[in-house]
């Protein structure tokens, strides 16, 4: 298994893990290349840019993600 959370970086007030990402199971929402993908890994979720995968990943807590899937379902991020 592989080692847990390395350290912790304080980032705008919040407490964010640095993740080891490198066997991470990216998950496309489309079949397009630059699309966003994610991953879950050590109950966190990861997100990155599909067409810069070595650009950096945000990092989102469970209560995070539900925010913002619902709040994206509810039409309230304007995507053009």
């Amino acid at each position: 298994m592989a080692e847990s959370t390395t350290a912790q970086h304080a980032f705008m007030g919040w407490e964010k893990p640095e993740l080891d990402l490198s066997n991470a199971d990216w998950r496309s929402g489309s079949q397009g290349t630059g699309d966003v993908q994610i991953a879950f890994v050590e109950g966190f979720i990861a997100m990155r840019n599909g067409g810069r995968p070595e650009a950096p990943s945000l990092i989102f807590t469970p209560a995070e993600w539900r925010a913002f899937v619902l709040n994206a379902r509810d039409g309230e991020f304007d995507l053009t």
